[in-house]
């Protein structure tokens, strides 16, 4: 009997969460929509130029991290972090270039753009990597040149409460905007430092919560890089909005 009621409870609890997965898929992307018009919102002239282009959202596209090539709208429902943990639809990362804490990156992204003349007026990159005790996910928003941080907004994370919890505060994220990522040379220099920031490449860190904010500057890094985003970038640059 015992056997019969824990089987029957099993069978139940599965087709709950078989049913709510839709209904937290669609959660999640609603609230994500939000955070992102919100960002965009407070990108000083680009509610104008979005205006002006006839659009009210940013377009959202499907890339091949391996090659950097877009490919056709994503699929209602596409989720990152199912992809990355499925052997079928994602890499293993070698150690030395897991610099974000991931072990397995998604074979395929989400970007989200906006173009005037075939030329990016914004790209935002989702981006997510290991904090000090959470995975961390953000928007990454870059200005035309695809150096320059327009904004961060961090979407998720479950950092310590009132140390690293704060990179969710507006006030720390207000610090990122006309951040650079990378010198002249290619060289990804961003990064959190304790203190004040004393150069276009440091956001002020958050005291008692370095490792936290390493976590944010490996993750950029990371998705900046050639196992990240960087093929996209690359191609974006050399071949505009193909």
């Amino acid at each position: 009997m015992a056997g019969l009621i824990a089987l029957a409870s099993a069978v139940t609890v599965s087709t709950v969460a078989t049913t709510m997965r839709p209904r937290q898929i669609a959660n999640v992307e609603a609230a994500r929509q939000e955070r992102m018009q919100a960002m965009v919102q407070a990108l000083p002239g680009l509610r104008a130029v979005m205006e002006e282009l006839g659009v009210t959202e940013l377009e959202t596209r499907l890339v091949d991290l391996g090659t950097g090539r877009m490919m056709a709208e994503a699929a209602p429902g596409f989720d990152p972090v199912a992809a990355a943990r499925d052997p079928e639809t994602s890499i293993a990362l070698p150690e030395e270039a897991d610099i974000a804490g991931l072990g397995r990156r998604e074979a395929q992204a989400l970007v989200h753009l906006l173009a005037r003349d075939g030329a990016p007026k914004l790209v935002v990159l989702p981006v997510r990597g290991a904090g000090y005790q959470s995975t961390i996910s953000a928007l990454l928003a870059l200005e035309p040149d695809l150096n320059t941080i327009a904004a961060l907004t961090v979407i998720e994370q479950a950092e310590t409460p009132g140390l690293g919890a704060r990179i969710e505060s507006e006030a720390w994220q207000a610090l990122w905007p006309g951040r650079r990522i990378a010198d002249e040379t290619g060289v990804m220099r961003i990064e959190v430092v304790r203190g004040e920031a004393a150069s276009p490449y440091e956001v002020d860190g958050i005291s008692g919560a370095t490792r936290t904010g390493n976590g944010v500057a490996a993750m950029i890094r990371f998705w900046m890089g050639p196992w990240g985003y960087g093929p996209f970038l690359d191609r974006l640059e050399q071949e505009g909005m193909g």
